[in-house]
Formats: structure tokens, sequence, C-alpha cells
């Protein structure tokens, strides 16, 4: 096919012949259901690479939000603070738990919550009255955030931190002392995602990690209806249908195996667009703090303030070449359902809304393919 025709999507799976031949081998095993040695195989993957001690896979990042708030003791009337720099689902796990999110803006100096904001947040939101259930940081577009201050605040207020990850599988951080510490294993658990535009996928999936044995333990129970231990089904409080099924864990693990490649293909795609976008001197991009390994799920920046053309104008220009672009989340202090909620706000993650723009940013993208999309972008630019 030639560019023309052919679609160009922003973040794609990339399926290799191993993976097709994971999921067929797991598909003859007979384990089709949610149970099966693929599921526990890509588990202990995930834990090796993250270095948690444990995992659970379950059918969504979402549905782990959900249990990993549920499993730290967010309760209904709870405030659970996060960024409002994030996609939707940070909010609805807190509202799945009858809980508040309250919406914390962003750093200029890596586009993740704000630590200080965060303090005062816990500050003004205890002098309310309101009990912070947990805080929920966010690792926007693959890139750890200030963990090592976030951490000691929660441990300062005595609030549980959760990590939701979904986008960070790849990327770590350095803690104070030099030591590189996995996206996901900053609080006291991290949540990933494996959707399509993941940088792995399981189709649709997602995977909590922790160290504490007795959130593992409740959360693979609640994961599988609540179910006790008895020939016949017994339960004695409300479960959930959340495991992840063997087959697309097989795909996971399968997955896996390659990912240290595609972070270094994904840093190889966004290091392409900046260098080929070098002579449009006005444009930015994520910034990466020297202590901060980002896995590059999207390749994000941002246009010109004053420039004339905005990230709608270049999203339909790079459409003229079948090519989706998206800009960035749009806060969830601006999303209608979300209105007149605890914000507290410092004006950047309004500013990347209005002037970011996320390119293709797939494994699978070829050198022809973002050749035409940043000579796409130059010409829109420089008219």
């Amino acid at each position: 096919m030639t560019f023309d025709t052919q679609r160009t999507y922003l973040s794609p799976p990339e399926i290799s012949e191993e993976d097709i031949q994971a999921v067929v081998a797991a598909l003859r095993s007979g384990w089709v259901a949610p149970a099966g040695e693929e599921l526990e195989r890509f588990e202990r993957a995930v834990c090796d690479w993250t270095g948690a001690a444990h995992a659970i896979a379950l059918s969504s990042g979402t549905a782990g939000l959900h249990l990993a708030l549920k499993a730290v003791g967010v309760q209904r009337g709870d405030v659970v603070v996060m960024p409002t720099l994030t996609f939707a689902a940070s909010a609805f796990a807190a509202q799945y738990l009858g809980a508040e999110p309250a919406f914390i803006d962003v750093s200029a100096q890596d586009w993740q919550m704000d630590a200080r904001l965060l303090e005062q947040a816990l500050n003004e939101l205890t002098a309310e009255g309101r009990h912070v259930g947990a805080v929920l940081a966010v690792d926007l577009y693959g890139q750890c955030g200030d963990l090592c201050q976030i951490r000691e605040l929660c441990k300062l207020w005595k609030v549980p931190l959760v990590e939701d990850a979904a986008e960070a599988l790849g990327a770590f951080r350095l803690t104070k002392s030099g030591e590189r510490r996995s996206a996901g294993r900053w609080g006291e658990l991290g949540v990933f995602s494996f959707n399509g535009n993941k940088i792995l996928t399981t189709s649709g999936g997602g995977v909590v990690v922790t160290d504490n044995p007795a959130y593992a333990r409740q959360i693979r129970h609640w994961s599988t209806q609540s179910r006790e231990p008895f020939a016949h089904f017994e339960h004695r409080e409300t479960g959930y249908n959340y495991r992840l099924s063997n087959i697309l864990a097989a795909l996971g693990r399968s997955q896996m195996k390659d990912l240290s490649r595609k972070v270094e293909r994904k840093k190889a795609i966004f290091e392409t667009y900046r260098a080929g976008l070098n002579s449009c001197s006005e444009l930015e991009w994520m910034p990466v703090p020297a202590d901060s390994n980002p896995n590059y799920w999207l390749s994000c920046m941002l246009l010109p303030e004053d420039g004339g053309i905005t990230p709608e104008d270049l999203r339909l220009h790079l459409e003229s070449i079948h090519c989706e672009s998206r800009p960035l989340w749009k806060p969830m202090h601006q999303q209608p359902l979300f209105r007149g909620r605890y914000s507290l706000l410092n004006g950047s993650a309004d500013r990347l809304f209005a002037r970011g723009i996320c390119l293709p940013s797939g494994c699978g993208l070829s050198a022809v393919f973002q050749d035409a999309i940043i000579g796409k972008i130059v010409k829109q630019l420089l008219v």
C-alpha cells in the first residue's frame, strides 16, 4: 500500500509471529477460561521485570485501579487526590468506590503531578475535615513523576500511595540513592494497562503489582468473584469478574520478552521527531529530567503559543495523509462530569491541553512514514 491509502494509527499494537504462535499454543492447551499456566507465567514475567513480589493479571487497567484503591481502604466519602492531566479511568476508579476525585495540576518540569501542590492540597483538604483515602500518582505518557517527593509526602500524611503506571511499563526513575526503580513500584500498589495502544498488549488487560502479600491475596480473591474455597459456590463479600484469561496472558508473556527493544524503539521514534522538527525552533517536547527514563509511550509536542496553528489544525492537516494524531488528555477539571470538584491549579495542564498533540508512535512506524509525517508538520508550521 502507498502512504496515501494506508492509515497510520497513533499507537497500534505490534504483533510478531512468535506472539501468534504463543496464543495458538495456549488455545491448544485447552485452558481458555481465566486460569492456566500462561496466566501464572505472565504474572511471574511482570514480577521479574519490575522487581515486584506479586502481580495479579486482570481484565483491564481500570479494573486494577478499582481494586488497588479498594485494597488500601478507600471508602465512600473519601477523597482520592490525583493529577488533573490524566485519562478519565483514574477518576472513574475512585468514583466506583463512592469516593471523590480531587485534582492537582502538573509540573512544567516533567508534566507529572506537582508535588508542591500535592502538599498544599493535603493541608487544605485536611483543614476542611476531608479524609484523604489515597493519593493516585499517574505516570503520564510513560514517564514517572517526582515520586520520591510524593512518596515522602504520603508517608508524612499517612496516606496510601497508589501508582497509576498504566502508560509506563518499561520506564523507571532513580531513587535519592541513585537506584533504578521501575514504574509501578513506588507506592503500596502499582497498576499497568495492556490495552491495544500500550507499549505491550494483551488486547485488553492490566496487572496490579505489590510487595504486600495481603493486598495480593485480597485483590486476587476479589477479581475471581470473591469465591470461597469450597466445592460449591460460596461468597461472603462482593466480588468482580476481573481476571485476565489464559489466552490473553499468553500474548502478554510473549510480548514481555521484547519489552527492552520496544522501549528503545519508542525512544528512537521520539528522537527522530525532535531532530526532524528542529527547524521549528518554538516547538516544545515532553521534558525528561536527568533521573528519569520514560518508555516514550507517545511522542508528545507543544505547538507555539502564538504560532497561529492549533493542535486541531495540525490534527486535520495530518488526516489529509490518513495519519492519526490526538490532543493531549483533556484535564479532568475541564470535564463536564467533574465540574465543581476540588482542583488546585497552576495553569500547566490547561496550557498543555491547549497546545499539545500526540504523534504516531507505534513501534512498527516505518522511517518512510515518519519522514512523511515530519515533512507535513514542517510544511504546516513554516507556511
